[in-house]
């Protein structure tokens, strides 16, 4: 499965290494490091929304610190299990 997280100016002002390292962490925990990469991207085009990713090519926006965990529980550990 293939993560990117925007690093873009205005993702990165919003927290986005926040989330980059909570799903660092997350993909640790669950012992995904195999099946999981966790890459950077520059601009996703959803600066508005909050930080962005894509997840296995699904956008995402709207991310934070507060809701990385849900997001990653719904839309990882859900595929992978």
């Amino acid at each position: 499965m293939e993560i990117y997280i925007c690093i873009g100016s205005s993702c990165h002002l919003k927290g986005s290494y926040d989330v980059i390292k909570a799903f660092k962490d997350l993909i640790a925990q669950n012992h995904l490091e195999d099946k999981v990469s966790l890459n950077a991207s520059f601009c996703l085009g959803y600066c508005q929304n909050g930080v962005s990713a894509k997840i296995d090519g699904q956008l995402v926006t709207g991310l934070s610190r507060d809701n990385a965990e849900d997001v990653f529980n719904k839309m990882v550990l859900k595929e992978l299990r």
